[in-house]
């Protein structure tokens, strides 16, 4: 017997062996779906989004009953495994998920189903546990405050100082990020931390010059 026969029939063997009763399917499925619905409670009380997206939250977790389908399909057969790969390989997703939380329960979700797929339920569960004491204590940990900006517009020099010795008085730290001078008037984009915004704002409006003062805040980068 040559080598290739030998690895054609453990393969063969091997899919044989995946032969699946109803009652495993049932309770493969029914395993994944509890899971599933776990992730579905765990999404909705974490998720950080504006407004709660129930179509998504939905359709994440049904995601794990397909895949663990598609990988029970893979496991019972070769030819639909070679055409699943196929299949699978030219599908592609338009849709943007723009927040971070969302791209990782849906991350969870996929794997749930292909763990569960596998027949590896024990691993599911601890997955799933570890997964959700890691979103718990990193939730924990408190954010950094990020820094203001304060976008001052006034008419000359001399006021921009008047201005700067405000915003000194004011904060804790600030850094010059930008500033453009034309015909009339100057604006400067300033990175602030302060804790007495309102006050900052209303004594540099009342300087005799300033045209403008704006406060926003911000997270993350800022680009100019």
């Amino acid at each position: 017997m040559s080598f290739s026969d030998i690895i054609k029939k453990s393969v063969l063997e091997g899919f044989a062996a995946a032969d699946m009763s109803a009652t495993y399917i049932s309770a493969v499925m029914l395993e994944t779906f509890l899971i599933a619905l776990y992730i579905f409670f765990v999404y909705r009380f974490f998720t950080r989004s504006t407004f709660y997206n129930r179509n998504y939250a939905v359709s994440m977790s049904v995601i794990s009953l397909v895949t663990a389908g598609i990988i029970l399909a893979m496991q019972s057969n070769l030819v639909i495994s070679l055409g699943m790969v196929g299949a699978l390989s030219i599908v592609r997703f338009r849709t943007a998920i723009k927040e971070p939380m969302d791209l990782l329960f849906l991350f969870w979700s996929i794997g749930i189903g292909i763990v569960t797929g596998a027949g590896l339920f024990k691993l599911a569960v601890i997955m799933s546990i570890f997964i959700t004491i890691g979103i718990v204590a990193f939730n924990m940990i408190p954010a950094i405050s990020s820094p203001e900006l304060l976008v001052l517009k006034v008419e000359n020099p001399e006021t921009q100082q008047s201005a700067m010795e405000i915003v000194k008085k004011y904060t804790t730290a600030h850094k010059v990020d930008s500033k453009s001078s034309t015909k009339g008037s100057i604006t400067m984009v300033i990175e602030i931390k302060t804790k007495e915004g309102s006050k900052l704002v209303d004594e540099i409006t009342g300087v005799t010059g300033v045209i403008s003062a704006t406060l926003m805040k911000h997270e993350g980068e800022v680009k100019f």
